[in-house]
């Protein structure tokens, strides 16, 4: 019998964050609540290589950001310690090769908007000492690093504490992430960066004009950094209408970004927050019904993980190369992370 792709091939997910589900438990709970929620749903989905994103929710900011940053993290590590037979925090390339060989699943923590750490640039390496490989500088609002893309009207591009940010990044190996970032600040990134910077959670601007998604120009500027955009499956960023929120509309952003972008950069970032909504009480991103998206809007059959063989056919279906589709649903991220991580 023939192995389908999608179980032969690297699968990587750039973005999901279920920390925040995992992290609500008492810790205690922590490593029993990802066992049995969780890790079932990135085996069925065949994942093989899970960034976790750090995200403080409104309830802990601006006072309790760091404690909860800190306590995420150590959730991480945790679940992963406590899941040793299937699950690794990765810090570099060779790590998650090892892992990959060894058929557990790749874990890269990341930041979203590094909360808590403010103008405080010299806690990024405090953060990738604690294991954090990947991080953004803002969200949809304003930071002291940078403006969201809810401001894009600002125009404003990195501040003078952002671009250090940035610079303090490429010098410890970190991965830049321009998802989120508002449309100025991307280009002042482009502008500045030494370094492949990535998109973890974006898609494509000409598709459906929302501000969370890139333009062609930031695409391409995003790949000629050697970088990688990773398609977000999250429904309202995908299309404006209800009725055009279904599997072809994804496959239409992933091959408009391969289009523009190139085969070589594109890759996968479902944000995957339907469940993570569910779970959490108060419910998270509560302000996103107040920006006119409903958080709860999903492409039938791509609520969680287990869905993502869906994507895998469906490119399939479309007659693109089994070459290709490697590349999109992980080859590229995993290569990425290789080359920027060591």
């Amino acid at each position: 019998m023939t192995v389908p792709l999608h179980q032969r091939t690297v699968v990587a997910d750039t973005h999901n964050d279920l920390l925040m589900a995992v992290s609500a438990r008492p810790p205690a709970q922590w490593v029993s609540f990802f066992r049995e929620r969780w890790l079932p749903q990135l085996l069925d989905g065949g994942v093989n290589l899970q960034v976790l994103p750090v995200f403080i929710d409104d309830q802990y900011r601006p006072e309790g950001a760091l404690r909860q940053t800190l306590r995420m993290i150590e959730c991480a590590h945790v679940l992963a310690e406590g899941n040793a037979d299937h699950v690794r925090v990765c810090v570099d390339g060779t790590d998650i090769d090892r892992t990959l060989d060894e058929g557990k699943i790749a874990l890269v923590l990341a930041l979203e908007s590094m909360p808590g750490l403010d103008a405080s640039v010299e806690l990024i390496s405090t953060m990738h000492r604690l294991g954090v490989r990947v991080a953004s500088i803002a969200h949809w609002g304003r930071t002291p690093l940078a403006d969201g893309s809810g401001e894009d009207a600002t125009g404003s591009g990195l501040t003078s504490r952002g671009a250090a940010a940035l610079e303090e990044m490429e010098r410890l190996g970190m991965i830049f992430d321009v998802s989120h970032l508002g449309a100025s600040g991307v280009a002042h990134v482009l502008e500045l960066a030494t370094k492949p910077v990535m998109a973890t959670h974006s898609s494509a601007r000409a598709l459906r004009d929302h501000h969370r998604n890139l333009t062609d120009d930031q695409l391409r500027g995003v790949a000629e950094t050697g970088g990688v955009i990773c398609v977000n499956f999250f429904a309202p960023f995908l299309a404006e209408h209800e009725r055009d929120m279904t599997l072809d509309r994804l496959l239409d952003h992933i091959e408009y970004m391969v289009s523009i972008a190139g085969i070589d950069h594109v890759g996968l970032g479902p944000d995957f927050i339907r469940e993570v909504m569910d779970d959490l009480t108060p419910p998270c991103c509560e302000d996103l019904n107040t920006r006119g998206v409903n958080p709860k809007q999903a492409i039938p059959g791509l609520e969680g993980p287990a869905g993502l063989p869906m994507v895998t056919e469906g490119l399939l279906a479309r007659g693109l190369p089994e070459k290709d589709v490697m590349q999109i649903i992980g080859g590229n991220v995993h290569r990425f992370f290789g080359e920027r991580l060591g």
